[in-house]
């Protein structure tokens, strides 16, 4: 049975539905990142990087949340590029521009948005840019297509629903009037019961709430330091 280590955010969210998708097996493991649970010396053994997620599968630690989809893809055979060339050649493409452009930045729009200590106005505008500027490549893509890759529902789509269900989160509550399209998208997926599963696995465990002295000394290390 795989190990899934997780917690409520984008990234562990996008495995889970991948794992419920797929129908593996899976034995939930909560890693906490405001009590720190992600930097003991165990968990460190499996993904040196302290994030989640990470997966142990077979005794074969996979940790980076679009690596570990690749992994389920080919472990599978489903949901991984169409036949062709070209069409493995635009999975792939999307998948790393979810993994380099739209979780980073998105993450730091999220960051000085809702939780940095002070304002900094120029941190806010450019991370907000860049998120949206992210999400209308993705808006202009999902309105000549129906999913990311060859209208089939693919690991892309995957990767990318999970960073969509925080739209307004990262960038207000006008962002599903900007981006209809991804709206439709994020819709269609959620309304699978596989997706319904992934974004209530959260839900079966105490995760910390709070943003505390703890919470910042393990998420902020570097006010710490």
């Amino acid at each position: 049975m795989i190990k899934f280590y997780f917690n409520g955010s984008p990234n562990p969210t996008k495995i889970a539905l991948a794992l419920e998708e797929m129908g593996l097996a899976y034995e939930a493991i909560p890693v906490d990142p405001r009590r720190g649970e992600q930097f003991t010396p165990a968990y460190l053994a499996i993904n040196p990087n302290a994030k989640v997620p990470s997966i142990v599968d077979d005794g074969i630690a996979i940790f980076d949340s679009n690596a570990i989809l690749l992994h389920l893809a080919e472990k599978t055979g489903r949901f991984g590029p169409p036949t062709g060339a070209a069409n493995r050649a635009e999975l792939l493409s999307w998948l790393m521009f979810v993994a380099t452009g739209v979780g980073p930045f998105c993450g730091q729009a999220v960051h000085f948005r809702h939780f940095a200590p002070e304002r900094v106005p120029y941190a806010e505008k450019r991370y907000q840019f860049e998120a949206n500027r992210h999400f209308k490549i993705l808006d202009d893509r999902l309105a000549r297509h129906r999913y990311l890759v060859a209208d089939t529902y693919t690991i892309a789509d995957m990767s990318f629903w999970s960073w969509s269900r925080m739209a307004t989160f990262i960038m207000g509550d006008d962002a599903w009037a900007k981006y209809p399209n991804v709206k439709r998208f994020h819709d269609e997926i959620a309304a699978r019961p596989a997706a319904q599963k992934a974004a209530t696995l959260k839900d079966r465990h105490p995760f910390k709430a709070e943003v505390d002295d703890e919470t910042r000394r393990n998420m902020f290390r570097h006010i710490a330091s």
